[in-house]
């Protein structure tokens, strides 16, 4: 009888390690999360007011704010002069949270005009460190890809020095899917996405979702028309454990140039992507 509870008990703790690894696995992204959703409502009344000292005490020391058209400023400027909200107060709109462990993903939407704020926990509390809005097309977009079919950047390349392990994976991770866009492979790009994967785009008229986006690589691959993605020209990555914020600016092989606000997940042991919001740079030169 001892035997067997001895011999039993390994695979009962097994068992247990096993359930509390998938549990873990399955509660690391929360949503709706209380506090998030109190300082990112707080966040909104203050802009809506115009109060730079509440807004002061709510942004994060690396925090920028990118509006619709693609202007990019960063702390010191809003508190200077503080930017309308494209949503206004945001009633009636769409809201939206998910928590992944030290970042908190708030985005909300109204018709084409999307806002996407990254909350970031450090010892002062939530902080903001992403405001990022989006104004899609109200037409489809006539444009059925790049119309490249080589990618040298970033499919085999980058303008970017990964400074640690975490880094390094997701930057492994993004042209691994890069590639897949750049061979209409679905594929070899769906390994690197999280299902809740959400893009919207400044040069779309809808939001793009994970099957959404294999569908029209699938109708890449039937046409063979070019899909290569644009090069990146800069990149910052801010390390939260295993969530990574990631800010580019990207220059397509035609057109304006495109800043983009990413969120890289560690799910199972990989670095996938959940977050892309993407909007171009209005005032700039188109190439």
């Amino acid at each position: 009888m001892c035997a067997q509870t001895v011999r039993f008990l390994p695979l009962v703790l097994l068992s247990a390690g096993c359930l509390l690894s998938v549990a873990s696995r399955k509660t690391f992204a929360t949503e709706g999360d209380p506090a998030v959703m109190q300082a990112d409502r707080a966040f909104v009344q203050a802009v809506a007011k115009g109060d730079a000292a509440a807004i002061g005490k709510m942004l994060d020391a690396e925090f920028t704010w990118t509006d619709a058209e693609g202007k990019t400023i960063a702390a010191e400027e809003v508190l200077r002069a503080v930017p309308k909200d494209a949503l206004g107060d945001e009633s009636g709109v769409e809201v939206s949270e998910r928590t992944y462990g030290q970042v908190g993903a708030v985005q909300a939407s109204l018709g084409k005009v999307h806002v996407l704020r990254m909350w970031v926990q450090r010892p002062g509390g939530w902080k903001l460190l992403v405001y990022h809005e989006v104004k899609q097309l109200e037409q489809p977009s006539t444009s059925a890809g790049s119309g490249v079919k080589d990618c040298e950047n970033p499919c085999k390349m980058v303008p970017f020095k990964p400074t640690n392990e975490a880094e390094q994976a997701i930057i492994a991770s993004w042209q691994a899917l890069e590639t897949g866009v750049t061979a209409h492979d679905a594929e070899a790009w769906a390994p690197h996405i999280a299902d809740e994967f959400v893009q919207i785009s400044s040069n779309s008229d809808h939001v793009i979702s994970k099957a959404g986006r294999i569908e029209t690589l699938n109708k890449q691959k039937a046409s063979g028309i070019g899909s290569a993605p644009a090069p990146l020209v800069s990149a910052k990555m801010f390390d939260f454990g295993d969530a990574v914020i990631m800010t580019c600016l990207h220059q397509p092989y035609s057109g304006k140039p495109i800043h983009v606000s990413r969120l890289w997940i560690k799910w199972d042991g990989k670095w996938i992507m959940s977050i892309s919001y993407q909007t171009t740079i209005q005032a700039a030169a188109a190439k």
